[in-house]
């Protein structure tokens, strides 16, 4: 029997946000950031980020999906990880646009092998002393120059999207639809619509039990109490967000090309009526190189 899809299931639950209790909770469970807190999320986000770097650059053919996304998920607990927001993510050529996935399980790592030249995609979400972070880079090795113009455009919606955040009075449903409305004048799908949720984005919080064991894989049980107790809707910045913007936000556009998809995740911190992508020290070349490209 197919499974429904995520997004069909749970948006009638929309309004959940209203509900005094998680009112109360959201209360008690957001704390304003600190320096340290800050701090903490930025090397969180700093060992995802070395994380991809290091497994994209050791990619190989004929590598899986699976693979690769448990070296990555290796590699960060021999640097200290001991829970995940989700583990580790890896598409391949028509996958990284999500050609054909269609439930939450066919965005699994999958047996699919990397072929020399095609277009990946990494995504992963380390748990680091209590600090989760939730990041995407894309990569393609060789010349491919609508890689190159699409790793070009995903880079102008990044300071777009800072921009968005900080005018007043704004909204995250206006967010999504200027958003969405960008990619498909610029000839794109949006691709992160077919996420769970269709999220353009979602809130993190500390997450200091990150040493219990998670049964629910990928994703791991903190993530889904995170999501819980905020009240699921207002914490995911979709087509249908309601609330507050201000917090801790990872926002994932993911562009759809002929033939493959690139996508950036990365955490904007939103307070005071602004916005700042929270590290500048991030891994966005200063022009495409043609042995590697990455965003």
């Amino acid at each position: 029997m197919a499974v429904p899809p995520m997004n069909h299931l749970l948006q009638p639950l929309s309004r959940i946000h209203e509900l005094p209790l998680l009112h109360q909770l959201r209360q008690l469970l957001q704390p304003r950031l600190s320096e340290a807190d800050l701090e903490g999320f930025r090397r969180s986000q700093r060992l995802a980020y070395a994380c991809a770097v290091e497994i994209g650059g050791l990619l190989q053919p004929g590598w899986s999906e699976k693979r690769t996304a448990s070296l990555m998920d290796t590699y960060l607990r021999d640097h200290g990880v001991k829970g995940y927001f989700h583990k580790s993510f890896a598409w391949f050529g028509e996958r990284s646009r999500f050609d054909g996935m269609k439930t939450y399980f066919d965005f699994l790592p999958s047996t699919r092998c990397y072929r020399e030249g095609e277009v990946v995609i990494l995504d992963t979400a380390p748990i680091l002393d209590g600090y989760p972070s939730d990041i995407g880079y894309s990569l393609c090795r060789g010349e491919n120059p609508a890689f190159a113009q699409a790793l070009a455009d995903l880079k102008a919606f990044r300071a777009q999207i800072r921009d968005l955040f900080a005018m007043p009075g704004i909204s995250g449903q206006e967010i999504y639809a200027v958003i969405d409305r960008k990619i498909k004048a610029q000839g794109y799908q949006n691709r992160h619509q077919s996420y769970p949720l269709g999220a353009l984005g979602h809130r993190l919080y500390k997450m200091p039990l990150d040493f219990i064991p998670g049964i629910l894989l990928p994703f791991s049980w903190q993530s889904y109490l995170s999501l819980a107790t905020q009240g699921l809707f207002s914490e995911v910045l979709g087509d249908y967000h309601q609330g507050s913007l201000d917090g801790l936000w990872a926002i994932e556009p993911h562009l759809g090309a002929q033939g493959f998809g690139v996508k950036f995740e990365e955490m904007l911190w939103v307070h005071d009526g602004q916005a700042e992508w929270l590290d500048q020290a991030h891994f966005y070349p200063a022009e495409t190189s043609p042995v590697s490209a990455h965003v």
